[in-house]
């Protein structure tokens, strides 16, 4: 008998990552590549196998430890020569303690090995074969691809975007809370002026702001490219599009076309934020994505909608100095939300706003040299006014138009949106959808359950 120490594999650009679970107790019996603990980052849960078949005889970790890339773990009692064995090459990605048996854990990567290899070497269309087709990189999607690939299925993840992370990761939820960081640390300098501490006003140096946004997003973007290639997960580059079935056209960035064909799907394509009908095309006009550049900032500024969308990039131009004005076509703020949390933000943002217009819609927006005129609608409607710039924020419509559901088979429900079973299968045994395009609440923690779900 000889002793192995297993330690904390690779786990991308992280550091003091938490242990939440740990799987196994001293004197258990463990076989190789089963899990041993749970850490968890900010983006991702992950499962440590363990290299070797043995006997557990002692723990270096625990429930709360914070661990980083080579620390121990334990130590197994393991038979024969203990440096034989395989070190992990990578935390596995999961929400739960369930592993899936294998009767030859051996075998399993020559087997996806040989998968590859052979989907390299396939001559003409399809030009590559998958056991997994994930469509779309986003929180959904790359936990799908992971956990699966976790459970030894050979993945091919399609990504459109240069990048994994999808929204929420790119041009949405992280970039938005590393810019109201920014707002809070300012709105809680200005407020110690009742104290008697006055810092005076900020002097803003937006390149430099955007940087840090910037910075965040990559550091997390890159973590998730770290954890796609521990995995082996397939990562291909393009605008997929069903044509069959069983197969996807993929257009890649520089305009080559593959094939692929899949024995199953997932369907992880996200959504994109809705614009008002009639609006003019004009940059001044933004969406959420151009609302994050902090281009200028505008003096005054309209936000079309009291989500939480909207009211997150009002807080940070409120904070970069900006008059902001919101109009919501409902009676109240957040819809959804609790009403003794939401009164009191809507306090806090009377105060601040210009105005908070309720039950009202934009009627008109004109483009003049001198700003963006726009009228309103309703029995509350306040007189025309002019804005350096508008925010269109009422909503985000899934990404079902482009990718070619009638060649796939996959059928829509009359809201617009991919039904689902409990298992997230559509219509057709095998393909499935998560994400945005199943309909609301279309949040990213929500995707994640699914894509485990799915994958599972």
């Amino acid at each position: 008998m000889t002793q192995l120490v297993v330690r904390v594999p690779e786990v991308g650009d992280f550091h003091d990552v938490d242990v939440v679970e740990v799987l196994v107790a001293v004197g258990d019996r463990v076989e190789r590549e089963q899990s041993l603990i749970v850490i968890e980052s900010d983006k991702a849960s992950m499962e440590v196998p363990s290299p070797a078949a043995g006997r557990v005889v002692a723990l270096a970790v625990h429930v709360n430890s914070k661990v980083n890339e080579g620390d121990a773990i334990l130590t197994l009692e393991v038979e024969g020569d203990a440096s034989v064995a395989a070190p992990p090459k990578s935390p596995t990605t999961t929400a739960s303690n369930s592993s899936v048996p294998d009767a030859r854990p051996a075998s399993r990567e020559a087997a996806r090995s040989e998968e590859r290899s052979a989907e390299r070497s396939q001559p003409g269309p399809p030009s590559r074969r998958a056991k997994l087709l994930v469509l779309g990189g986003g929180p959904g999607g790359y936990t799908a691809a992971f956990r699966a690939a976790d459970l030894g299925l050979a993945v091919t993840l399609v990504e459109r975007d240069a990048t994994l992370g999808g929204v929420c990761t790119n041009v949405g939820c992280i970039p938005s809370k590393a810019l109201l960081h920014v707002a809070e640390v300012i709105d809680q300098a200005r407020a110690m002026r009742e104290h008697g501490v006055d810092f005076g006003e900020p002097r803003l140096d937006l390149e430099r702001v955007r940087a840090y946004k910037d910075g965040i997003v990559g550091k997390l973007t890159g973590g998730l490219a770290a954890l796609a290639k521990a995995r082996k997960v397939n990562v291909v580059r393009g605008a997929g599009r069903f044509i069959g079935p069983n197969e996807l056209r993929v257009e890649g960035p520089s305009g080559g076309v593959q094939t692929l064909a899949f024995e199953h799907a997932i369907i992880a394509t996200g959504s994109r934020p809705v614009m008002l009908p009639g609006l003019p095309s004009d940059p001044r006009i933004m969406d959420s994505t151009a609302a994050l550049e902090l281009s200028g900032p505008p003096r005054s500024l309209l936000v079309v909608g009291g989500g939480i969308i909207g009211l997150e990039m009002a807080c940070v131009y409120l904070a970069l100095g900006v008059q902001v004005t919101i109009v919501e076509l409902v009676d109240r703020l957040l819809v959804g939300v609790d009403r003794d949390l939401v009164r009191v933000l809507e306090k806090r943002l009377k105060a601040r706003c210009e105005a908070i217009h309720l039950g009202v819609s934009v009627a008109r927006v004109e483009a003049r040299d001198d700003g963006l005129l726009v009228t309103y609608d309703g029995p509350k409607a306040p007189p025309a006014r002019s804005f350096d710039r508008v925010l269109v924020a009422v909503g985000r419509r899934a990404n079902i138009e482009e990718i070619g559901l009638d060649a796939l088979g996959v059928t829509l429900a009359p809201h617009g949106f991919i039904p689902v079973d409990a298992q997230l299968r559509t219509n057709l045994s095998h393909v499935f959808a998560i994400g945005d395009v199943t309909g609301p609440p279309q949040l990213a923690h929500r995707a994640t359950h699914q894509g485990k779900v799915a994958a599972e």
